[in-house]
């Protein structure tokens, strides 16, 4: 789920409080085949079976929300199959050829879910485990804090392990595993990913926007700042600075997706040059090979080293979609960075025999 969606759940969630109403997290835990979401996706359900947020197209969420009100009448959680098979006997004839597990469980004030929301409202790095048989209980892992239990020492020794091991991952996943007897949800919530934009031209202007949408904390950097107008980028943080201070104006860190585009050679140079020293696993630059090949060759005779730093950068940036206008062009860039922070290579669905939802051991990223 991106940021926008989880402000939306958590906005639900405080509205159901407040009233006093009851209601059902559902959770998608496990998919085999093909589905819509992927592991992680959560729905809120409310007494009267309306639903905010998505699991599926809209075809699935009728089944989880009858479910999900014997959950709020029983307080009983439960882990729901749904087929998606058109021609299975027990099937909701979707016509897709998986299945998934979905976690509901009524929407209770006890430490750990409120622990939990609380992380989620900050946009914190934790893992929420749940179990999905085998124990009881929960716990959340947040750096070095464990609230909660999942009944034994040894279950929770392990499955705090597991849990910072997916922490560290470059782009941490939800995702069940098995133990020697339990099988365990690990819900994952990390700071959303950052899209920092060299250069506030018009074209920058539906890049900024559409990142936003999709739930990036967006930085517009550029030194004239007339073209800084919070009515032209109204969700990003605004930099104006000098060249020769970007280190000391611009946080940059493992999950910033930089793309330089200030269609001026000395400034894309600049920028390029910090980037390269940055920690960013993704260096985005606008204009055709030989402009990159041409600021290549000035940085290097300049002294910055030809190293590993190189292998970050993109150029031409984005994915071939025969891209045009600025609204293409956005599409494009975002498009390449969602793939590759998913561990994806982009490219055409059809014709793939992979599964849609698994990350390809060939990504770029995956690889780093």
């Amino acid at each position: 789920m991106n940021r926008r969606e989880i402000e939306r759940l958590l906005a639900a969630i405080r509205a159901v409080e407040r009233s006093g109403e009851r209601a059902a997290l559902a959770t998608v835990v496990r998919i085999r085949g093909s589905a819509y979401r992927r592991e992680g996706t959560r729905i809120m359900v409310r007494e009267d079976g309306s639903y905010e947020c998505l699991l599926s197209g809209g075809c699935l969420e009728p089944a989880v929300a009858a479910a999900a009100a014997r959950v709020i009448e029983t307080g009983m959680p439960v882990v729901a199959q749904y087929d998606l098979e058109a021609d299975s006997v027990w099937s909701l004839g979707i016509g897709c050829s998986g299945a998934v597990d979905i976690h509901i469980e009524r929407l209770e004030p006890d430490p750990v879910t409120r622990a939990w929301l609380d992380l989620l409202e900050t946009a914190g790095s934790g893992v929420l485990v749940k179990p999905l048989s085998g124990a009881g209980g929960r716990l959340l892992v947040q750096g070095n804090e464990v609230i909660g239990s999942l009944g034994e020492a040894a279950l929770d020794a392990a499955a705090i392990g597991a849990a910072r091991a997916r922490l560290e991952a470059r782009f941490p996943q939800s995702g069940w595993e098995a133990f020697a007897h339990a099988e365990l949800f690990f819900e994952v919530s990390q700071p959303p990913p950052e899209l920092v934009v060299f250069g506030a031209g018009f074209d920058a202007e539906p890049l900024v926007r559409q990142g936003w949408e999709l739930g990036m904390a967006v930085t517009v950097v550029d030194p004239r700042q007339a073209f800084l107008a919070a009515d032209r980028f109204p969700h990003a943080t605004l930099v104006s600075a000098r060249f020769d201070r970007l280190a000391a104006d611009v946080a940059v860190g493992e999950r910033s997706f930089l793309v330089i585009m200030n269609h001026h050679l000395e400034r894309d140079r600049e920028c390029l040059r910090f980037a390269l020293s940055s920690r960013a696993p993704f260096i985005g630059l606008l204009g055709p090979r030989t402009r990159f090949q041409k600021l290549r060759r000035a940085l290097l005779a300049d002294g910055v080293p030809d190293d590993r730093a190189w292998a970050r950068v993109r150029s031409p940036v984005g994915l071939a979609i025969g891209a045009d206008s600025p609204e293409e062009i956005a599409v494009s860039i975002l498009g390449e960075i969602v793939a590759l922070q998913r561990g994806f290579d982009g490219g055409f669905l059809a014709g793939r025999d992979a599964s849609l939802h698994r990350a390809s051991e060939n990504s770029a990223l995956a690889r780093s």
